[in-house]
């Protein structure tokens, strides 16, 4: 059996049936994690795009994408199959000191800690992170001291270590002196706040760092260079997510199909009212002209190149794709699509939340425009469409 159908049916058949009690959190869910990444590794399905050398199955980027529609129909598929850590083991491997890759890289792949990463804050646009607030401070023994507040940190009350943005140098407003670093989660002057429910679901918090000491060598890069590290893993993330967006709207897609075939009342079946023909056209329509952008934002990545255009693109299709997809796909349900009984609610929720997570699509689309209308000024001979 190919990868991707095993990889597939690992989702379908393990993690759905599983999702009402990992999206509860707490005790309950941590066991059936458990369960699941024992199962995974059992398989031969753990950890498939992570470096063989620490124990990971090796997949360049380009191979795991083959993978990762498959294994983000779930968002609990990437933790329960051990890729959910890529990025940081990514940012880690390049930007680290070799203490750190020794403290935390196997353990990081294993599934021994967790990580998450923290760069907006409250009251500041997280589309501007030259007004970072968040400071950190030599300490005398070569240390950092580390304030400020952050919000919309993903997982942060269940994480070993939080990668942060803090200003290490400068004033606010300066493009240069942001930096990097990792704060164990354990260190004295670290708290998580609150929990921030995005649209009803759990998983953002609002963290404190009330002068966190950190070791010299948890710097990653050097100081100042937190928006170059923090640009490739951008592009890498968000190239990530459309993949799993892209795997959820095909899940939404199966059930709008499965539904329009199987229901239907006194004016006949589903599947023959034109209206719900039109759902499922626009939805197909939505699927298919999304995944070839999605598909050049993967080559570019893969390869190193400057991607930015084609992944600001691709972000904004995907997530309006995964909204617009999921929204059909609850309309040929009725209110059964509204309800628990389906992950629909979940779906929607997730392309909704996208539009404004991860950078809005506004913030995508001038970005986006403005590189392509300077490529027109007068130094500029045009690009191809």
């Amino acid at each position: 059996m190919a990868l991707r159908e095993r990889v597939g049916r690992f989702v379908r058949e393990r993690v759905f049936p599983r999702e009402s009690v990992l999206d509860g959190g707490g005790p309950a869910a941590a066991e059936v994690l458990a369960a699941l990444r024992a199962e995974a590794r059992a398989e031969g399905l753990w950890a498939l795009p992570l470096p063989a050398e620490l124990g990971g199955g090796g997949l360049s980027f380009e191979a795991y994408a083959e993978l990762a529609e498959a294994e983000g129909a779930s968002d609990h598929g990437p933790a329960a199959l051990g890729s959910a850590p890529l990025l940081d083991v990514t940012m880690l491997a390049r930007y680290g000191r070799s203490g750190v890759r020794e403290a935390y890289l196997k353990r990081l792949v294993a599934g021994e800690i967790r990580t998450c990463y923290a760069m907006t804050e409250p009251g500041v646009p997280g589309t501007d992170p030259f007004r970072t607030a968040t400071r950190a401070e030599r300490h005398p023994d070569g240390g950092w001291l580390v304030t400020g507040r952050k919000w919309f940190t993903s997982g942060a009350a269940g994480a070993d270590l939080v990668t942060v943005m803090a200003r290490t140098s400068g004033a606010d407003g300066d493009r240069e002196g942001l930096s990097l670093l990792l704060v164990p989660t354990c260190a004295a002057g670290f708290r998580v706040v609150r929990e921030l429910p995005v649209l009803g679901a759990t998983g953002q918090y609002e963290i404190a760092l009330d002068g966190v000491r950190i070791p010299a060598d948890h710097l990653l890069g050097e100081p100042g260079g937190a928006l170059a590290i923090a640009g490739e893993r951008l592009a890498l993330g968000r190239t990530l997510r459309c993949l799993r967006w892209l795997g959820q709207a095909q899940r939404a897609f199966d059930l709008m199909c499965g539904r329009a075939a199987t229901h239907g009342g006194s004016r006949g079946p589903l599947a023959e009212q034109q209206l719900v023909q039109a759902h499922v056209f626009d939805a197909l329509l939505a699927l298919r002209t999304t995944r070839p952008l999605v598909r050049e934002a993967v080559a570019l990545v893969a390869a190193g190149r400057d991607a930015r255009t084609e992944v600001g693109l691709a972000k904004v299709a995907a997530a309006r794709m995964l909204q617009q997809v999921a929204d059909c796909a609850i309309q040929v349900h009725g209110a059964a699509g509204l309800g628990p009984d389906t992950p629909l609610p979940a779906l929607f929720r997730t392309g909704r939340a996208a539009r404004i997570l991860d950078g809005p699509d506004e913030l995508h689309i001038t970005a986006v425009a403005r590189r392509v209308l300077r490529a027109y000024g007068p130094a500029g001979q045009g690009v191809s469409s």
